[in-house]
């Protein structure tokens, strides 16, 4: 065990530090004689008493020994007339255990304040905001500090944008929302946006179509105004791939049907049956 390095503590990250420096002394078998005080010698000791003293003595100087190597310079400055492993290992956790318990609350402190800030965005999707408060309170759970999942459930449900207020409201007429968990509401909202999507999709999909009528309609009066055939303004028939007709008009269209030869896909009178 004597092999591996010491970590040193500079006067940051003592809780981990002090984890590291124990389980380091508790493998040379020291760590007991730094929870233990001194005590004085009684008179009249038996030589076997007097072997355990010194032998307790030395290994109080290899524990003094090893939280000094233990230290950055600037530390070991202020533990160096420090007598004991005991009084060098209570010095550390009085003076800098509270100060990375401050520092860590000041952290949750402006973890908090950064998630009340928080707002979804027009261009943010369900998954992206619910992913992003999720992160902001994990952070806050793992430097100790309790976040119930219902704070969660309320902060969507407040700062998502206007468009999911219908739901919201039929959500609160539907549901319990002090007993609905934070998955149930994530779905829910998944879901909504979802058929908001499919409906823009189809409300595109109709437009096109019309768009699409409105030009052939176009093309069909400048067609019947033209003097000529080859002066007509169609387009390349998607079904034969000429021009100089409309789509409807062609005799390849894949839904006619041959009276001749009854197969789909083109006119009698282009059949070769």
């Amino acid at each position: 065990m004597s092999h591996v390095a010491i970590s040193v503590f500079d006067g940051e990250g003592y809780d981990l530090w002090a984890v590291r420096m124990q389980t380091y002394l508790e493998g040379l078998d020291l760590w007991e004689v730094v929870e233990e005080d001194d005590v004085s010698l009684s008179e009249n000791l038996t030589v076997a008493q007097i072997k355990a003293h010194k032998d307790k003595k030395t290994r109080k100087t290899k524990a003094k020994s090893c939280l000094f190597a233990g230290v950055s310079q600037m530390i070991m400055t202020r533990i160096m007339t420090l007598k004991s492993p005991k009084e060098i290992w209570e010095y550390l956790k009085e003076k800098y255990e509270g100060n990375e318990k401050n520092r860590g609350m000041k952290v949750v402190l402006n973890l908090i304040r950064k998630f009340e800030m928080q707002r979804m965005k027009e261009s943010e999707t369900i998954k992206e905001y619910s992913n992003k408060l999720l992160g902001i309170a994990n952070k806050i759970k793992l430097l100790g500090k309790e976040f119930p999942d219902s704070r969660l459930v309320e902060k969507i449900l407040v700062t998502v944008p206007e468009r999911y207020e219908t739901f919201i409201t039929s959500l609160e007429n539907t549901k319990d929302l002090s007993t609905i968990t934070l998955t149930e509401v994530i779905h829910a909202l998944q879901a909504q946006e979802q058929r908001r999507r499919l409906m823009r999709e189809d409300h595109a999909a109709v437009e096109g179509n019309l768009n699409y009528t409105k030009e052939n309609a176009l093309i069909v009066k400048k067609n019947r105004r033209s003097k000529y055939n080859n002066t007509q303004v169609f387009s390349s028939c998607p079904h034969c791939k000429k021009k100089g007709h409309q789509p409807n008009w062609c005799w390849w269209r894949p839904n006619v049907k041959c009276h001749k030869c009854r197969q789909l896909g083109h006119v009698e009178k282009v059949c070769k049956s």
